[in-house]
């Protein structure tokens, strides 16, 4: 089956990596912004473990900043920006954005499709919010993060995955030099010291 699938694989891969060359040659211009934006992502479809990632980097913040979190807001049934509230429901935000919002109630959740015209709207409207984080944007480019976390699964990590439809990954392995810092997510309690290494060697050979 992945034999009749790679062909598939193939023109999806070379589509994502001209988008991503036209964006590392600036043809494609990604936004700078004055406040501080941490973008959490991953390369692959879902279940990589990202929103416990953002959760822990809230916690370790909101205590030094006022911090606003925008994600696209998968599965609501709305559209544009959207501010969400705790008595919202996942149809109007999207459940991983409803589940932010209660833990963090004094935290600003948001959602766009676009988030660079989030990240403005966030800015404009909220003047207290000095630090935004954006949660599953890794090939959302249009917006330049000042640190990409990029997070892979010790089940399925990126090096031994391929790109749709024959794996699940959403561009090539080649995406993992634009991250800052590569997190392994959902690691086996028994991991020894020998292969931390090997895993350390194929996220980052020499």
């Amino acid at each position: 089956m992945h034999f009749i699938l790679l062909p598939l694989s193939l023109i999806y891969n070379l589509i994502t990596f001209i988008r991503n060359k036209l964006f590392d040659i600036e043809f494609f211009s990604s936004q700078s912004f004055e406040i501080p934006i941490i973008s959490v992502g991953n390369l692959s479809v879902g279940g990589e473990g990202k929103t416990p990632h953002v959760e822990y980097i809230i916690n370790m913040l909101q205590n030094k900043y006022q911090i606003a979190i925008l994600s696209r807001g998968y599965k609501r049934e709305t559209t544009g920006f959207v501010i969400a509230e705790t008595i919202d429901t996942y149809k109007k935000i999207g459940d991983e954005s409803l589940q932010l919002k209660i833990k963090f109630p004094n935290c600003i959740v948001a959602v766009c499709e676009s988030r660079r015209r989030g990240v403005n709207k966030i800015i404009s409207n909220y003047k207290d919010v000095d630090l935004i984080i954006l949660d599953d944007a890794f090939q959302h480019r249009w917006v330049k993060p000042n640190i990409n976390i990029l997070i892979t699964s010790y089940e399925k990590p990126f090096y031994n995955n391929y790109v749709l439809p024959t794996g699940t990954l959403r561009e090539g392995r080649y995406g993992k030099k634009r991250a800052d810092i590569i997190i392994m997510s959902k690691c086996s309690q028994n991991i020894n010291h020998t292969e931390k290494k090997d895993i350390i060697r194929k996220i980052n050979p020499l």
